[in-house]
């Protein structure tokens, strides 16, 4: 199995929609076994700015990340065709298993 996790900043758009929820519905569509976003508390990017978007007077936008699990195979084609349709935000892919007694 593969995970994938993109990491956009929570301001990003695709049209008129949030980058977020656009990448979501995609993962959905692709019928990947699960998808969840993530909202960052604080972090930062190449720029080394620190982001604290819940400090107050903070307008940094807040990171995102999307993660999901599936196939390797499924995972590495569904990322191709996102790649397709939108260029910003990191990705990175780790090898895992699943879990179970």
């Amino acid at each position: 199995m593969l995970q994938a996790q993109i990491y956009i900043d929570k301001d990003e758009v695709h049209g008129s929609q949030p980058l977020y929820e656009y990448i979501v519905q995609f993962l959905l569509k692709q019928k990947v076994a699960g998808a969840t976003a993530f909202r960052g508390v604080i972090g930062f990017g190449e720029h080394h700015q620190m982001k604290r978007p819940d400090s107050i007077f903070s307008f940094d936008e807040p990171p995102i990340m999307i993660t999901f699990i599936d196939e390797e195979e499924k995972v590495l084609h569904t990322l191709k065709e996102l790649r397709k349709r939108i260029t910003s935000g990191f990705i990175i892919t780790t090898k895992v298993e699943r879990f179970q007694i």
